[in-house]
């Protein structure tokens, strides 16, 4: 039976914020009508009640399931004594249920909502596995249908009965389209050999470091993985969602697990895995070859460095024996004649080595004068030159655009592999090579000066295999049954598929939904705001703009805390309790339930004695870096094998972000968060202000740093981790985290990305405009800053120079215009999940004289970065908002990092679990954020009942990173861990006006 607590079904959580309590309470017209239909106080209370859970819940809990505040709640809003409760018989509860219902247009049709869940469900079951997500389906369609929630353990038992027959289906198709041998041979994956180990643990296996010798072992690695069988044959037809859950069940047990299982489902499990090893070989064995090349060009840089160096010393002597030649050569010279300058010239040469020598030297220093390293390459190749066609003949390579210029002349190379002269032929299959995909110093390089019509093969080979590398990383040249280098074309949605899609995600986003619209839409604020800034360039006195148009800003000076703020931090802290890590993870797992996501593989509920104490401490473990082993030493009850188990088996990515969504939810619900939201709109005198929901999201900002590509939900400038990814700045980082916060399952609804100068990218700001986001960065560099002109002939009065010279730095609307379309499948693909951000950051990140895509999204990125230069230079507040969000953001990143106290770094090398390493990292800092915050309100609560001076100002300024009272060294004892913490109230009540005690006055 799945657990209640890991779906969405409703009802009422432990906590219970403000927020929730407040919109429980009946509406005016509400109490009318129910007035008018009660006879007594009990059914006045018990009709109400009712009304306001079902709204709630969608069903009718019985009384044990209704929190005694939700009781209290109803009872004072409709003014009742407080021994009112409500009359229990069943004729009076029906009887309400019945008018209920009528008021809220809900049926109550078991038969018809079994029916529709049963059908929702089977339809669900085909891309997902997990019986919480299938439930979930459910329900929305229940909802949707406004029919009466049927029991939760209805919804279990067909979420269980449909998944089985469902899943037995497939794995039967699967199990037929797989030959008896190979049924033989992935099943002799799971016999174990001498050594201890079997070819199924070596199927889980990770790339190594790109070194030459793992590049060969992963050119074996893959060959062996494919020599299993066609594996996308074997699962045609089957959704790649549940591929991966169903490769992801394989790979969380080890051999002995899998022999347990019963056929044909363990056939099926790893004809999934063998296929997902497969796609993996391709994608780490082309990241190796990359990176392969990448090491290879740096080591010929570093050669031709070392060259120049030692031909200094040279050129240095040249100089020196052509100044003495040309002394003697001089005509200006008196009493020589013109042989016996010539004599003495060539003594002088003979002297320094002779003719030959010299000339020898002369074309050594001329031959690395320049920055020419590919002479260099083939010389650092050599060792991987095998390695290296045995990728291309192992791996399929097919081109995302008519051009194929690359592949035929690695064709070339391939069938000239084997020979040993220097020089072959340019020619294949009786027309001449083309070589236009190679610079000009590449084809000088590659193309016999003396002999016409050849190749020298060295130089042609390390030519061929950098732009290889190179298309490969733009996106040019795709690898066959890969999932990172895979055609991106092929993963684009179609227009007709789009077109309905088009006006609910124009809408959404705040975009045009036609190409005219567009553009003129983005035209006009460019030429809007250049208008402005111009006007109001005179009173910009933190503006300058030089002779040569570069804008430069005054700094300006940061707000200084007053000496009352500190003191009034000072006292917070040493009041607030001091707790571990670990009883801050376990307490906010009782209160949030944030462990619910996590389980095994295979959806299941977890059979583990006591899941949430085990989820605790294996966050804790990976979470603070420490490792299973080093956590073992400081826990008695739990050894390193119990964690790590359960680290690879119950946790992935998907489940937590779950976790960490959770951790946020109940983070905004949280009263103190109100506080710091509305400090600067409350009085001192507690002024009523607007409802705790319009005022907690009235700003929506996202920031993403330099520290592992974190960002943050900002709630009136105090902010929360909501996404995580191990990748580097700039370009690629901002596109993960668009594409993550479109995936974000959070109640946080952001609107607006903070970066640093990184986040300068052209395609990255035309990335964020068309999914609806504004992308603030701060700048540091105004010197390099490029402002682009609206229209060629427009000039302005005071900021023209920004703009360059006349009809220079324009932007072409008619290319946005002409692949409008292209820019909206690529969007709306990425929203639908049919294109993931690591295929669209290899067109985003190439200047490709192909990539015409790559050029219309800079051409937009152009306009709408220069929109956001034009409002920093003239908007002072925007500046300031941007430092706030950045300090912010650092100011997080040492907290998390100071969480991170088991490690100096990541020593794992598989990027999928150094992934989880981070998430984990994440969604400890956030639940001891979440913590500190509780502690904060608790203790502001105690000073309100005393009486004592709280100022929501210095409120405001201070932010849930507190480290003093947090203890993260010692023994960890577990025992009293799983006992329910006493009631969190997050009610902080700063509202009421005798709850605010004016600082000053006190």
């Amino acid at each position: 039976m799945t657990s209640i607590e890991r779906t969405a079904y409703p009802r009422f959580g432990r906590v219970l914020t403000a927020r929730e309590l407040d919109a429980l309470g009946p509406l005016p017209d509400e109490i009318v009508w129910a007035r008018e239909r009660s006879r007594s106080d009990e059914h006045l209370l018990g009709l109400v009640l009712g009304l306001k859970c079902f709204q709630r819940l969608g069903y009718f809990p019985r009384d044990d399931q209704v929190p005694e505040v939700v009781v209290e709640r109803i009872r004072a809003c409709l003014e009742l004594p407080g021994d009112t409760v409500r009359d229990a018989r069943d004729r009076t509860a029906r009887w309400q249920q019945d008018l209920v219902r009528d008021r809220l247009g809900v049926v109550s049709d078991r038969e018809r909502a079994r029916a529709l869940a049963e059908q929702a469900i089977r339809e669900e079951a085909q891309v997902k596995n997990h019986p919480p997500d299938l439930i979930n389906v459910a329900l929305e369609v229940l909802v949707r249908e406004s029919l009466e929630l049927p029991g939760f353990s209805t919804l279990d038992e067909i979420a269980a009965r449909v998944r089985a027959e469902v899943n037995a289906g497939m794995f039967a198709g699967i199990l037929a389209r797989v030959s008896q041998p190979e049924v033989l041979r992935t099943g002799r994956l799971l016999e174990v050999g001498a050594s201890g180990k079997s070819e199924f643990d070596a199927l889980k296996r990770a790339a190594g470091k790109a070194s030459w010798s793992n590049f060969r072992e992963q050119v074996a690695h893959m060959r062996s993985v494919d020599s299993l069988g066609d594996s996308a044959r074997w699962v045609e037809g089957v959704a790649e969602s549940k591929i991966a859950d169903f490769a992801g069940e394989a790979a969380a047990g080890d051999a002995a697990v899998m022999r347990d299982v019963s056929e044909p489902k363990r056939t099926a499990l790893l004809a999934c895995l063998v296929h997902v090893a497969q796609t993996r070989a391709r994608d780490e064995l082309a990241d190796m070859f990359y990176k392969r090349i990448a090491v290879i060009t740096r080591r010929a840089r570093a050669e031709l460095e070392a060259i120049r160096e030692r031909a200094r010393e040279l050129s240095e002597r040249l100089i020196e024996h052509y100044r003495e030649v040309l002394g003697h050569l001089d005509p200006r010279s008196v009493a020589r004649g013109a042989e016996r300058a010539l004599a003495l010239a060539r003594a002088a040469v003979d002297r320094a080595g002779g003719f030959e020598a010299e000339l020898e030297n002369v074309e050594s220093v001329a031959a690395h004068h320049a920055n020419n390293y590919m002479p260099l390459v083939h010389r650092q190749m050599r060792r991987d030159r095998a390695t290296m066609f045995a990728f291309a003949r192992t791996v399929e390579l097919e081109p995302t655009s008519a051009d194929r210029s690359v592949l035929d002349a690695l064709e070339h190379a391939l069938s000239h592999q084997h020979r040993t002269r220097d020089l072959i032929p340019d020619r294949r299959d009786g027309r001449p090579l083309d070589l236009s995909f190679a610079s000009e110093q590449w084809q000088r390089l590659v193309r016999s000066r003396k002999h016409p019509g050849r190749l020298d093969r060295r130089h042609f080979e390390a030519c061929v295999f950098t732009y290889l590398a190179e298309q490969l990383r733009t996106g040019d040249v795709a690898v066959w049954g890969s999932e990172a280098y895979a055609n991106w074309q092929a993963k684009l949605m179609g227009w007709e598929e789009c077109e309905p899609l088009l006006e609910e995600f124009c809408a959404e986003a705040g975009l045009p939904a036609t190409a005219a619209g567009f553009v003129e839409s983005v035209r006009t604020r460019l030429a809007a705001k250049a208008r402005e800034v111009d006007a109001g360039y005179p009173e910009n006195t933190d503006l300058t703009i030089d002779d040569q148009g570069r804008p430069t800003l005054k700094r300006r000076k940061g707000k200084q805390s007053a000496q009352s703020a500190i003191l009034f931090e000072e006292t917070l802290k040493q009041r607030m309790p001091e707790r571990t890590v670990l009883e801050m993870l376990a307490r906010t797992a009782y209160w949030i339930g944030w462990h619910r996501h996590f389980g095994p593989a295979s959806g299941s509920d977890p059979k583990l004695p006591n899941p949430l104490l085990r989820y605790v401490l294996t966050t804790f473990t990976y979470g603070s870096l420490m490792g299973p082993a080093q956590a073992a030493r400081h826990m008695r009850g739990v050894s390193a094998h119990e964690l790590g188990a359960t680290f690879h088996r119950h946790f992935t990515v998907e489940k937590l972000d779950r976790g960490i969504a959770d951790v946020i939810n109940a983070y905004l619900g949280l009263d103190i968060t109100k506080a710091w939201g509305e400090a600067k709109s409350v009085a001192a005198d507690g002024t009523e202000v607007d409802t705790l929901l319009d005022n907690l999201l009235a700003e929506r900002h996202i920031r993403y740093g330099a520290y592992g590509g974190i960002a943050y939900h900002h709630v009136a400038d105090n902010y929360i981790a909501l996404f995580s990814h191990f990748i580097p700045c700039g370009v690629w980082e901002a596109v993960y985290i668009i594409e993550g916060l479109l995936k974000q399952g959070s109640d946080a609804d952001p609107d607006t990305i903070h970066a640093d100068t990184q986040g300068q990218s052209f395609p990255v700001h035309a990335l964020a405009h068309l999914f609806g986001f504004e992308l603030l960065t701060r700048i540091r560099n105004w010197r390099d800053r490029v402002f682009y002109r609206a229209e060629r002939d427009v000039v302005y009065r005071h900021i023209d120079s920004l703009f360059g010279e006349l009809g220079q730095n324009t932007i072409d609307w008619e290319l946005i215009g002409t692949h409008w379309r292209d820019l909206m499948r690529i969007v709306i693909s990425i929203r639908e999940g049919r294109l993931s951000s690591t295929l669209l950051l290899r067109r985003l990140s190439s200047e490709s004289r192909r990539n015409t895509l790559y050029k219309a999204f800079r051409e937009l990125g152009r306009a709408i970065c220069t929109i956001t230069l034009l409002r920093l230079i003239s908007e002072p507040e925007l500046r300031a908002q941007i430092d706030a969000a950045t300090n912010k953001a650092e100011s997080y990143n040492n907290f998390s990092a100071w969480l991170a106290f088991g490690a100096e770094g990541i020593e794992r090398n598989d990027p999928a679990e150094q992934e989880k390493i981070i998430k984990f990292n994440t969604l400890l800092a956030n639940c001891v954020i979440f913590h500190i915050a509780a502690d904060m309100t608790t203790v502001l609560l105690a000073m309100i009942a005393e009486r004592r001076p709280v100022d929501l100002d210095h409120l405001a300024d201070m932010a849930p990173y507190i480290t003093e009272r947090v203890k993260r060294f010692g023994e960890y004892p577990i025992d009293g861990l799983e006992e329910p913490p006493e009631a969190l109230d997050p009610n902080l009540q700063l509202l009421a006006s005798t709850d605010i005690i004016d600082a000053e006055a006190a």
